[in-house]
């Protein structure tokens, strides 16, 4: 895996990110707290989950543990525009660090803020992979609510990314793209 595999898994993690924040927004403010799951409603959840990729970017990159223990409060986020928009904050800062990764970098042990020694890929790998399970528990409590975030699967992110792209069958003689056919 090198590290254009590792923004094709934040690519998918944060088109995850977006149904479920699309469908949240149709849940009442109030109705965020409501629907439960285990421990978490929906607002925890999805608060969770950006602190999860936050506290762990900060922590991989080298920075002191002030920044990255304290927890995000979901109580601070009141609405799904609050998430969302510390989620856009937060998504810039992980893509800006993604892109700048090279090969070697995403293959180095990292042993920095106590991390144990592993490749930065596999602590990456299982920040998407958190991730994804915590949108599929935020897709559960959103169905709940009325609001199920349809089909989530990877495979459906990839052909979402394709749809609006043309293919050697879409080229005609003039080799400019056509449609419907």
């Amino acid at each position: 895996m090198d590290a254009s595999d590792i923004v094709s898994l934040f690519d998918y993690l944060y088109w995850l990110r977006d149904r479920a924040l699309a469908q949240a927004e149709m849940v009442p403010a109030d109705g965020l707290g409501a629907v439960q799951e285990g421990s978490r409603d929906l607002r925890s959840t999805l608060v969770h989950e950006l602190d999860v990729e936050r506290s762990w970017r900060l922590r991989l990159q080298g920075r002191p543990a002030r920044e990255w223990e304290p927890a995000l409060e979901p109580a601070a986020f009141g609405t799904t525009d609050a998430i969302a928009d510390a989620w856009r904050a937060e998504e810039e800062a992980t893509r800006a660090w993604l892109a700048d990764l090279t090969a070697d970098q995403v293959g180095a042990p990292i042993t920095i803020n106590d991390l144990d020694g592993r490749p930065l890929r596999d602590y990456l790998i299982q920040v998407a992979m958190h991730g994804v399970q915590s949108f599929a528990d935020a897709g559960i409590l959103l169905t709940r609510a009325g609001h199920g975030p349809g089909d989530i699967d990877f495979l459906d992110h990839l052909d979402e990314l394709t749809r609006d792209r043309p293919t050697d069958r879409d080229v005609g003689d003039d080799d400019r793209p056509r449609r419907g056919g």
